[in-house]
């Protein structure tokens, strides 16, 4: 009589075959999180400048309204206290916010730079484990089929 095939065994011998390379999944996960730390470092900076130049303005503000508040001897006096006033709120805002272009600037360029490095990154560890996966999976296919027959 003839003896069946089992099956179960082989697809066993062949799932063990196939590797499982959890040291690649650990490397993805740390790498993931260090630029997840490089991101918001670099977050917390600009929002860290974009406070200290919002507090600036403010207080330049502030200083500025203390001309407004002085009593004036002529009602002409007052339009020109609201007048410098106006000038120098649009000057305070012009330098602010370019003070905040140049943080975001920074902050962009910082991210864009962080990110093709991952990319980089990314690609290599990837080139290297697609051939390694290439590699094991070709070598547990002939084993597997070895096996069979």
């Amino acid at each position: 009589m003839q003896k069946t095939q089992d099956y179960t065994k082989a697809f066993q011998e062949m799932a063990a075959a196939f590797p499982f390379d959890a040291k690649s999944f650990q490397d993805s996960f740390k790498n993931s999180a260090l630029l997840g730390e490089k991101v918001a470092k670099v977050a917390l900076e600009a929002a860290d400048k974009s406070n200290e130049i919002s507090s600036k303005w403010a207080k330049d503000a502030i200083a500025k309204v203390s001309g407004l508040t002085k009593a004036q001897n002529e009602p002409s006096d007052y339009t020109k206290a609201v007048s410098d006033f106006a000038s120098a709120a649009a000057e305070i805002a012009s330098e602010n916010l370019a003070a905040f272009a140049e943080v975001a600037k920074k902050a962009q360029m910082e991210t864009v730079e962080l990110m093709l490095a991952a990319g980089k990154n990314f690609s290599e560890d990837t080139a290297a484990a697609v051939k390694k996966a290439q590699a094991d999976v070709t070598a547990a296919a002939k084993k597997a089929t070895a096996s069979v027959k």
